[in-house]
């Protein structure tokens, strides 16, 4: 056992001093290369093509230029010919597919290189060509009379016959006709952007000749373009006579009184009261041939009601007793878009699409003066102050405010700051201030007597306000938006909109529905296009009732500013009602 063991570790040490002696070998060495001639002989692969050396000058002379959109060549071409700016048209899909060009059409029917014809010489020869068949070659040389398409017709025409009168262009495309190199006159004197007064040849004279039916159209376009003319130019707003008709047996009673006393009813009920919604109507007021525009209570007492028709009549009606047409004021000659009472209703003021504005004595009927800029005016308003009665301000619809003085008769102040058509006119702040409202759909704030305002209100939901009222308090205005609410600002140390009072539910879009408030502040109403009156909670902002009171739109409604529950509606169906 012994000899056993000692063997066995003898045989292990053999076997790792035969790793050790496997470890230091070196590889098998790698052969030579072949030698210099047998490396001759391998065959060699050319990634050149192959290039036809004996033909390559021909086929330069052949196709001297190299297009760009080729991708191969067989021949060697030069280092100028690779690198050659393009040459001939370009490709005007190309261009604007590739952003290169502009690539706009600048013919007729397709796109053309510019040259050095001029445009009117090839207009001339274009529309020749459409027209008698040919058209004379503008590169003639030497002024040749060469020419393409119907050559029999153009040597018939001696190269003269072209549809603007014009003789064929030639080098450069200059015309030979003498007088048609002088200069041009224009239609209109000292008007750059006229169009030229070209002759034209007899042949296209009585070719131009209008027919009668054609001649008669053309005569009434032209008239209807002088009215529009003289509209515009102001010569249709000259003054008509003035004057008024009264329709009652006499103008006074055995007292010597006039209407414009007031009852002695309407004396007791004066002062602050509840207001109630009406229920019924009580009474038709019919006398206007067309729609009625606007209709006021005289202020204070009431018992008279001033109507403004689109027939050019302003009338008075009597509330109280007779319940007929008083007077009717004759002095516009077209539809009265506004009126307004000054503070004790003696005066009032008409503005009229005939661009005039006239001041009225309410009891005699006489017209005591006449106003106009020669622009449309779209309302008015007397100033509120007592000792300001002589003051008004119209809104225009050449985008500004005019202040007027009825003394002199003169403006005295212009508000020019907006930029559409003033629609209202709102003094508020112990009558320091204005407000007024435009179809730009802005709102400014002005200082009376300054004419820059203090204040724009112009927000991207806001609509045009074609009418505003006074809240009873004084402390909120209400406007008639356009997108079928009405919106609430306050007036008072900030002008911002109360964002909770919005009126909804009635529709106004297009028409400037009157806006009121019961005296006692309670209740909001507004007529809508579909002839109904709406009332609101002023507190809560809910529709508390609607009444259906005209057959067409419901331009105006007015609460009475004495009786409790009466009011007074108006439309475009031409009649008045009164409601209790």
């Amino acid at each position: 056992r012994m000899a056993m063991a000692m063997a066995a570790p003898q045989s292990s040490l053999g076997a790792l001093a035969a790793y050790a002696e496997s470890e230091g070998e070196e590889e098998p060495a790698k052969p030579p290369p072949p030698p210099l001639e047998a490396r001759a002989r391998m065959s060699v692969v050319h990634a050149a093509p192959d290039v036809d050396i004996a033909f390559e000058d021909e086929k330069r002379r052949v196709y001297p230029v190299l297009a760009p959109t080729e991708t191969s060549v067989s021949y060697n071409p030069r280092y100028e010919d690779l690198y050659a700016p393009e040459q001939g048209p370009q490709n005007p899909s190309h261009m604007r597919r590739t952003g290169k060009g502009v690539g706009a059409r600048n013919s007729h029917t397709a796109n053309i290189e510019q040259t050095n014809v001029h445009q009117f010489a090839f207009d001339d020869q274009y529309h020749t060509f459409g027209k008698l068949g040919y058209a004379a070659d503008p590169a003639a040389a030497g002024g040749g009379s060469s020419a393409f398409g119907d050559t029999a017709a153009f040597e018939r025409a001696a190269g003269a016959g072209s549809v603007y009168g014009v003789k064929a262009p030639v080098e450069g495309g200059r015309v030979r006709d003498e007088s048609a190199v002088q200069p041009r006159k224009r239609v209109r004197e000292g008007d750059p952007f006229a169009p030229y007064d070209f002759a034209l040849s007899r042949d296209d004279s009585e070719q131009m000749k209008l027919s009668a039916e054609e001649q008669v159209i053309v005569d009434a376009r032209s008239k209807e373009r002088a009215a529009a003319k003289a509209r515009a130019d102001g010569d249709e707003s000259t003054p008509v006579e003035e004057k008024s008709i009264f329709h009652g047996e006499s103008e006074k009673d055995y007292q010597g009184r006039t209407y414009m006393h007031p009852p002695a009813s309407v004396k007791s009920a004066a002062g602050e009261h509840e207001c109630f919604i009406p229920r019924q109507c009580v009474h038709t007021f019919s006398g206007h041939t067309k729609g009625v525009a606007a209709i006021r209570w005289l202020p204070k007492y009431g018992h008279l009601l001033l109507s403004a028709g689109m027939d050019a009549k302003v009338k008075l009606w009597d509330v109280a007793n007779s319940r007929k047409c008083l007077r009717t004021f004759l002095g516009h000659n077209a539809a009265v878009r506004d009126i307004s009472f000054n503070n004790d209703g003696s005066r009032f003021l008409t503005c009229s699409y005939d661009r005039y504005i006239k001041l009225w004595d309410t009891e005699t009927g006489q017209c005591l003066g006449a106003y106009t800029t020669k622009k449309l005016p779209y309302c008015v308003k007397f100033h509120p102050d007592e000792d300001k009665q002589n003051v008004f301000i119209a809104g225009q619809a050449d985008k500004q405010a005019v202040q007027w003085d009825i003394t002199s008769g003169n403006p005295v102040q212009f508000y020019n700051q907006h930029l559409g058509a003033v629609n209202t006119i709102t003094f508020c702040d112990n009558n320091r201030r204005f407000v007024t409202t435009a179809d730009d759909k802005k709102m400014l704030v002005w200082e009376y007597g300054i004419p820059v305002p203090i204040k724009h209100i112009s927000e991207p939901h806001m609509n045009s306000i074609p009418y505003v009222c006074m809240h009873p308090n004084e402390k909120w205005i209400l406007g008639q938006s356009l997108d079928n609410q009405i919106v609430v600002y306050g007036v008072q140390q900030r002008f911002r909109q109360h964002q909770k009072k919005l009126f909804r539910g009635h529709s106004n879009a297009g028409y400037a529905c009157q806006v009121d408030v019961t005296p006692d502040g309670q209740f909001v109403l507004s007529g809508d296009s579909d002839g109904r009156v709406f009332f609101w909670d002023w507190k809560s902002t809910k529709l508390f009732r609607k009444l259906k009171c005209h057959d067409g739109v419901c331009i105006g409604a007015a609460f009475h500013p004495v009786f409790p529950s009466t009011m007074a509606t108006c439309g475009w169906d031409g009649t008045i009602k009164l409601w209790e």
